[in-house]
């Protein structure tokens, strides 16, 4: 393994260093964007039945806050809840904003990554060659054999431009999609807590 990392030549340690930082990546961003940790089940419920309890203090919409990126946005609706339904929307919107930002934080490196890989080895296999004519110019062609060897080292940092560049691109496809998803599902169980608390002050202020 390692003798064709070596005759990739020096271009070969710079899509090393990008495969291992990708990797890094990856893991971090399948523990981080786990669906139970980002929308806990049932939090919207026990919110509600929190408010119709009149248990919902402050102290509470702050523990609210920081438990969950969900938490952080039902949170921003109830500091607001007090407010007509396009200030809680607007609040809640705002802070989903922020909260959209970090579920996508290392998204444009693991991307990054992706997008320089392929042109790293293709650089590597430019040079090569380069090294590999300017032989041919100065001892002409030789032993064929040793002329195909040549390029097929050449080549190897292609290969190894592509074989980091693919799968990152995969994971970089699949992770931007699930945070898409993730907004959308928060951005619907906020919207459920506004509907409901606007109700709630309607009934409240028709019976008085």
């Amino acid at each position: 393994m390692w003798d064709i990392v070596s005759a990739g030549g020096l271009l070969m340690m710079p899509i090393i260093i990008c495969s291992i930082i990708a990797l890094a990546i990856v893991a971090e961003r399948f523990w981080t964007l786990k669906k139970e940790k980002i929308l806990p089940t049932n939090l919207v419920a026990d919110v509600w039945r929190m408010a119709s309890s009149k248990q919902l203090t402050d102290e509470k919409v702050r523990e609210i806050q920081q438990e969950s990126p969900l938490g952080r946005i039902l949170a921003a609706g109830l500091m607001t809840r007090t407010q007509e339904r396009e200030s809680m929307k607007a609040s809640i919107e705002e802070v989903g904003g922020h909260v959209a930002h970090e579920l996508e934080r290392y998204l444009s490196a693991l991307g990054t990554i992706a997008a320089i890989t392929p042109l790293l080895g293709l650089l590597g296999t430019v040079i090569g060659m380069i090294k590999v004519f300017t032989n041919i110019t100065t001892v002409g062609v030789g032993n064929p054999a040793q002329l195909a060897g040549g390029i097929s080292q050449a080549l190897i940092t292609t290969a190894g431009g592509l074989m980091v560049a693919i799968p990152a691109l995969m994971f970089y496809r699949y992770f931007r999609n699930r945070v898409d998803g993730l907004v959308v599902d928060m951005e619907k169980e906020s919207l459920k807590l506004v509907d409901v608390l606007q109700k709630r002050q309607s009934k409240a202020r028709v019976a008085t």
